[in-house]
């Protein structure tokens, strides 16, 4: 049960969305009834100054007012367009920290906290903030081994922002069970469960370690990729709340004039990005999940350096697999196989005919055949894909709503650079790659193999399952004759819950009673 403060802190919430003019922002001429209303009131109560604000500077203003936590939240929501609408994705999307840093003092503080030593046995030097998020803030510094002396990025928690995410995390997973609670047509997009991704990513997030190590795993795996790579993590001066990394020195990717001057090839540059993410995601299942112009570089030689891992995604084989095939069955027209992919990874319930769902596919298959090759966007077609799944009743799936986010933001970039971008070409030698891999006469192998390790594993197993499934016969027929028992922990927590719901039960018929003799009393 969510405390009194959680309902509170969610009521000033809804009243700053309300005064900072983004209730009144939303689409409401359509609405009718209570909801109209309450959108024409909304409108109303709009602060005069808020109202010269497009919608996303709404947005951005209010949830800058709410703290860092609603600032991670929106980020997040911009990752998750299934829930928000394509239009406040686009919106929270375009949400950069606008959060102001904290003294140098108190990052010092937390740097000798996390690390145990001091800053001077760290660091050479240790400058003022250059950056600041809603989680964290960068300092330049250097460092100075065996009298190398280097420029080092360091990224430090902001204080006190674990404390006060957690406190209000409680009112997101009370706005979740309320929207599943009363409006049936959201179940679907399993809001709780959204709050509980969020929850994990930001605890995720708020260690700096598990930021370093997802940076040397990718390290790991591009370590042979041409032109791409990723800052190297200085493991002796990071720790929980502080992660040090080598400085980049390059040109942003968001500065596409700067890239220009600089004698930079712009299209070989968008080809390498696109087809690196690739291989990120079929090769190894692990991408960054955070690609905008702003945390990409460009070095002197055309490498591509990506930074800031904080949000990262995976997907495991069978994901791997059923993103190749559709792709694959899009370009060959294959759409049958399309559906049938999608009922063999029961993403779509077996209630469906999948002959009907073939249908629903052509529908948006056969008018990209009519296109130039370099006018036909991957990221939208996976987002008219999710749309027809909708259709089908096909859960909502964080992972692949959060690849398809993010290669909305990766062919973004890319069309950025060269307005004539092929996607479906740049991607052909790194999707028939892995395709020929995973899905031809090597893909049967490797299967075969797996399989064979999983029953050995099972074999390895059996006598602890069978002593498991004896343990649990003998405890059945235990309940059969004897019947149900509880411990008198069980039983006292079911006797105190009961009691909470029977005084709630009062205190709201009180509430219902005093209500009914004001209108009385207002009547007469």
């Amino acid at each position: 049960m969510s405390s009194p403060g959680a309902a509170l802190r969610l009521f000033r919430a809804g009243w700053i969305m309300v005064r900072e003019g983004v209730v009144a922002a939303l689409p409401g001429d359509d609405l009718t009834g209570l909801p109209r209303f309450g959108w024409r009131f909304a409108r109303l109560l709009t602060r005069p100054r808020a109202i010269g604000r497009g919608r996303s500077d709404r947005l951005a203003f209010a949830l800058t007012r709410l703290g860092p936590s609603y600032v991670k939240l929106g980020q997040f929501l911009a990752t998750r367009p299934d829930v928000v609408g394509n239009d406040m994705a686009l919106d929270l999307a375009q949400l950069q920290d606008r959060m102001g840093t904290f003294p140098r003092s108190q990052a010092v503080e937390a740097i000798e906290g996390s690390l145990g030593r001091p800053l001077d046995d760290l660091f050479v030097s240790f400058g003022e903030p250059v950056a600041a998020a809603s989680i964290a803030q960068v300092h330049t510094a250097e460092v100075g081994d065996d009298g190398d002396s280097r420029k080092v990025a360091v990224k430090v928690i902001r204080p006190g922002v674990r404390r006060a995410f957690f406190r209000d995390l409680e009112g997101f997973f009370l706005a979740a069970r309320m929207q599943e609670r009363y409006i049936p047509a959201s179940r679907r997009l399993q809001p709780v469960e959204v709050a509980r991704t969020l929850a994990q990513t930001t605890r995720i997030e708020m260690d700096l370690r598990l930021e370093a190590a997802a940076l040397s795993e990718i390290a790991e795996n591009t370590r042979d990729d041409p032109g791409f790579r990723v800052p190297q993590v200085d493991w002796v001066r990071t720790g929980r709340d502080v992660l040090t990394l080598e400085w980049i020195d390059g040109i942003k990717m968001s500065d596409v004039e700067g890239l220009r001057a600089a004698g930079h090839d712009l299209n070989a540059i968008a080809a390498n990005l696109v087809q690196s993410f690739l291989r990120h995601t079929l090769r190894d299942g692990f991408f960054h999940a955070d690609m905008h112009p702003g945390n990409l570089f460009v070095e002197a030689d055309g490498t591509i350096v990506a930074v800031d891992f904080g949000i990262t995604g995976r997907l495991g084989k069978k994901e791997r697999r059923f993103l190749a095939e559709i792709l694959y069955g899009f370009i060959t027209r294959d759409y049958l196989r399309v559906a049938e992919v999608h009922f063999e990874a029961d993403y779509v319930p077996r209630t469906h005919n999948v002959a009907a769902f073939a249908q629903a596919i052509r529908a948006i298959g056969e008018p990209i055949h009519g296109q130039p090759a370099e006018t036909i966007s991957m990221a939208k077609l996976l987002t008219l894909l999710f749309e027809v799944t909708e259709l089908f009743d096909m859960q909502a799936r964080p992972e692949l709503v959060l690849l398809q986010k993010t290669m909305v933001v990766v062919e973004g970039v890319a069309r950025t650079l060269d307005p004539a971008f092929n996607m479906w070409k740049t991607s052909e030698p790194v999707v028939g790659d892995w395709i020929a891999g995973n899905l031809g006469p090597r893909g049967i192998l490797i299967d075969a193999r797996d399989g064979a390790n999983a029953l050995l594993a099972l074999a390895r197993q059996a006598p602890d399952l069978a002593a498991r499934t004896e343990r649990l016969s003998r405890e059945i027929d235990s309940m059969a004759e004897h019947g149900l028992r509880f411990d008198k922990t069980t039983t006292d927590a079911i006797g105190r819950a009961e009691a909470r719901a029977n005084r709630w039960g009062r205190v709201a018929l009180w509430v219902c009673a005093l209500a009914l003799v004001w209108i009385a009393y207002r009547l007469s």
